[in-house]
């Protein structure tokens, strides 16, 4: 099950760099942009709770699915792209066995101990 799991996580990553494909922003924006949702764990400095909730956000994929329908319904490119990273980053992410976060601990997640 958890590799069935992980296959349809990328077959959801290679879906964003398809998406990603089809804006106007040249190749290497995707890799450079791609570990940007990384910086929410910047609320662990403060404590595990924090830290979990900063990087739930940044990482829960209907968020990048909400921004990237607005961009699309405002015709923002920016918002697309916005959309597709933090929805390809949060797959990447569960493909690599990092799955969303609790609060008593970083290494505790949704899919398991790290």
């Amino acid at each position: 099950m958890k590799m069935l799991l992980k296959l349809e996580e990328l077959a959801q990553f290679l879906g964003a760099i398809f998406l990603f494909s089809k804006l106007n922003f040249a190749w290497w924006w995707f890799p450079a942009l791609l570990l940007l949702p990384d910086l929410s764990m910047i609320g662990y400095v403060i404590n595990p709770a924090v830290g979990a909730v900063m990087y739930n956000i940044a990482h829960h994929k209907a968020l990048g699915i909400l921004i990237g329908l607005v961009g699309l319904a405002m015709a923002s490119q920016v918002l697309m792209l916005v959309g597709i990273i933090l929805f390809a980053h949060s797959c990447m992410d569960r493909v690599a066995g990092y799955g969303l976060k609790y609060n008593d601990s970083f290494k505790h997640t949704s899919l398991g101990a790290l």
